[in-house]
């Protein structure tokens, strides 16, 4: 953007309409806090500055927005005092600087645009959001002139039926002349039934001055705030959408997209194709035609060009899926590297291991890789075959082309292109069972 521009996140509320310990703010869409959402929309927008401003406690926010600087608002006293709060961080700047809400999540990089692009094009000093709901509802009502400025923002208890007759509504968020903003902050009084100092005075004040505010229209879903978990779910719903949207334009197939659940950071490459009831933690990377088949669940995983995962596959934290190697149903992979060509095709778990490039691990294996005090680390090399309920004790190497029998317990290395079998000797006593049933039976 031509002009530079500084943003104000507001997020020290308490949010107790969640009926959460969880500071509001925090709570996730899509995988990612609600504030964390809002940060990207406005380093998306070309920020040079992103001051979120939060209550004394709030440790998991600071969390959350690093690198960008928090500031803390010491008592909670409304919006316009919350405002005041990013003074000094923003001293000097000299741009645009816009105040929003830290519980907006769906807000996007091109509201931001529209809000600077009306100040440009306006000159005006002040540019506050609007939007017309299908149900006006109790929103607060924009006040608009023949002219075209702003006049004044009414709350709907205070309006008239004229002014409730308006649909264009109070969006919340607002973009000030840096030269303004400070100067009309220090002049809002808390002279109303809450004691608070509201940021929407600074409308009436700025026209007593002069000052030109007019209203960027946006969209509803936009501006939409959480204020509760049945808003949050509405939020993870349009948030789900849009994600799913735009995976399927760029190339990726879904079966049924509704019952697909992405993260604001998955990454799917052209050709991906994902069945129904695939659910995807933040941190998953998926290449070019892998195939995912219905009922998985993948977080902090890296899945690499035309492997196929599921059904009902579980990838954990640390999953590397090399190129064209296949896991299969009921197969849990955590911490672990799964090399190209390699299969994993069935009941079975594999942590904190390497499974060489085409090895086979037969169903029912598990690497035995904690002894109740730490993690320890199971090496399978290139083409070996690890047979069904195959236990393998790490620490423990089996070497390229080796053969575990099925049904083995391998609890020392297994040299390369070797056979290793540790289960005891078969015995058969004929006609022991008919003994047994005449026996019972008499």
């Amino acid at each position: 953007m031509s002009q530079s521009l500084a943003c104000v996140i507001l997020a020290a509320g308490q949010g107790t309409r969640m009926k959460s310990s969880l500071a509001k703010v925090l709570h996730p869409v899509a995988g990612r806090p609600m504030v964390a959402h809002v940060v990207a929309a406005c380093a998306a927008a070309e920020a040079s500055q992103i001051a979120v401003v939060v209550a004394p406690g709030m440790g998991g926010v600071r969390v959350a927005v690093a690198p960008h600087a928090c500031v803390v608002q010491e008592r909670p006293l409304g919006t316009g005092d919350a405002a005041k709060a990013a003074r000094k961080t923003l001293e000097g700047f000299n741009g645009d600087i816009l105040i929003l809400f830290g519980d907006t999540p769906l807000l996007t990089t091109a509201s931001l645009a529209k809000m600077c692009a009306r100040r440009a094009e306006t000159g005006a000093a002040i540019v506050v959001s609007g939007f017309e709901p299908a149900d006006p509802a109790a929103y607060g009502r924009l006040i608009v002139g023949k002219d075209g400025t702003l006049d004044a923002i009414v709350e709907f208890k205070e309006a008239t039926p004229e002014q409730k007759a308006i649909r264009l509504c109070n969006g919340g968020m607002m973009l000030f002349d840096s030269a303004c903003l400070w100067q009309l902050l220090d002049k809002i009084d808390n002279k109303n039934a809450k004691g608070e100092y509201y940021l929407t005075d600074a409308i009436a004040l700025a026209r007593a001055e002069g000052l030109k505010a007019v209203v960027a229209s946006l969209d509803e879903e936009d501006l939409s705030g959480v204020n509760s978990k049945i808003e949050l779910a509405a939020a993870e719903a349009v948030m789900q959408k849009r994600l799913r949207d735009a995976a399927m334009l760029a190339g990726v197939t879904m079966t049924d997209p509704s019952s697909v659940f992405l993260c604001a950071d998955t990454e799917l490459a052209p050709g991906v194709s994902i069945e129904p009831n695939v659910v995807f933690g933040p941190g998953v990377k998926v290449g070019a035609n892998v195939a995912i088949k219905a009922f998985c669940h993948i977080e902090q995983a890296t899945i690499e060009p035309g492997a196929q995962i599921g059904p009902f596959a579980r990838l954990r934290p640390g999953a590397k899926i090399g190129e064209a190697a296949h896991i299969g149903n009921f197969v849990e992979i955590k911490k672990s590297v799964v090399e190209a060509g390699a299969k994993v095709n069935h009941l079975t778990y594999i942590g904190d291991a390497r499974i060489g490039a085409k090895a086979n691990i037969g169903a029912g294996t598990i690497t035995c890789n904690y002894d109740g005090f730490t993690k320890a680390h199971t090496d399978i090399g290139a083409g070996a075959f690890i047979g069904s309920n195959t236990a393998l004790v790490a620490p423990v190497k089996i070497g390229d082309g080796a053969i575990v029998g099925a049904g083995s317990t391998i609890t020392k290395e297994v040299p390369a292109d070797s056979l290793a079998v540790t289960r005891a000797k078969m015995s058969v006593i004929e006609g022991w069972a008919a003994a047994f049933r005449a026996k019972k039976q008499k």
